[in-house]
């Protein structure tokens, strides 16, 4: 495996890759790796095995455009040795980890932002957030030269947004969904896990068994109404969490509806202590 630590080493792999005419898919990250991130690496890598073959890049960055001011950036956990062991015994090809100067070198100016996609939902909770994902995803596209990206549908507005993004900018890369990898009790995988107290930790599994609940009663013909009163009655019931917001919206573009006559996704923002967890689930009438 290829350890690239600056845009310019990992420009010059790809480039060498696409003079021998192989194809690349990106699974971008911000490291502390899980189970979760190795399912996207495992479908990055069957995506690549149904075009005949290529090369797979794996990128560590912690993206501080995309943290506010008041959250986490300094507690995010980090394990650069425990990461790349996990990568090369995966088999991927590249591990790119810039820094944030090489990243956002002095003078740097421009953004991307999907707009309206951008200010909703936790894009209200945390603003600028998505305006920092979009455009650290267009840079890392640009310098790993990628044909394609694994994402997981756990950060479902986040993914809906990287698939707006690359429709409007007629990005030429195709985008990988990959399903929720789940604990054993049902909690979402995702780095911040690592930050619950071991109560928090214990509390955390109400999102999934909310998650379960509402599919069925969607399944079932439930209203609007009811669905909204329903999940808010299971995550009241943990007396740890605070419910930063739940929705529910169109699942294929996240618009607002007002009757559950198609599939909607049910989103969910809640916090156990300073760590906010979200999740998601899409249900079908």
């Amino acid at each position: 495996m290829q350890i690239c630590r600056s845009k310019q080493a990992m420009r010059e792999c790809a480039d060498a890759w696409r003079a021998e005419g192989q194809r690349i898919a990106l699974v971008p990250t911000m490291g502390a790796l899980h189970d979760g991130h190795m399912t996207l690496v495992a479908r990055a890598r069957d995506w690549l095995k149904a075009q005949g073959g290529g090369r797979l890049v794996t990128s560590i960055f912690v993206n501080p455009t995309q943290f506010g001011p008041n959250e986490d950036l300094d507690k995010y956990p980090r394990n650069e040795e425990n990461d790349l062991a996990l990568l090369r015994q995966a088999g991927v090809d590249a591990a790119f980890l810039p820094t944030a100067g090489d990243i956002y070198p002095p003078g740097t100016q421009t953004i991307v932002e999907a707009t309206a996609l951008s200010r909703m939902l936790i894009g209200r909770l945390r603003p600028g957030h998505f305006r920092g994902v979009t455009t650290v995803v267009t840079k890392l596209f640009n310098i790993t030269r990628c044909d394609a990206a694994a994402f997981g549908e756990k950060d479902y507005q986040q993914l809906t947004i990287i698939r707006q993004m690359v429709g409007d900018l007629d990005m030429p890369v195709r985008i990988i969904p990959v399903p929720t990898v789940r604990e054993a009790d049902g909690l979402a995988m995702s780095s911040r896990n690592l930050r619950l107290s071991p109560q928090d930790r214990a509390a955390a599994p109400v999102l999934c068994r909310a998650l379960d609940r509402a599919q069925q009663l969607v399944a079932e013909g439930v209203t609007l109404t009811a669905l909204r009163r329903e999940i808010r009655a299971m995550l009241d019931s943990e007396p740890c969490g605070e419910t930063r917001f739940i929705d529910i919206r169109d699942a294929t573009d996240l618009s607002r509806i007002n009757h559950i006559d198609r599939p909607v996704v049910i989103l969910l923002a809640v916090r156990f202590g300073d760590v906010l967890l979200i999740d998601q689930r899409v249900a079908h009438p």
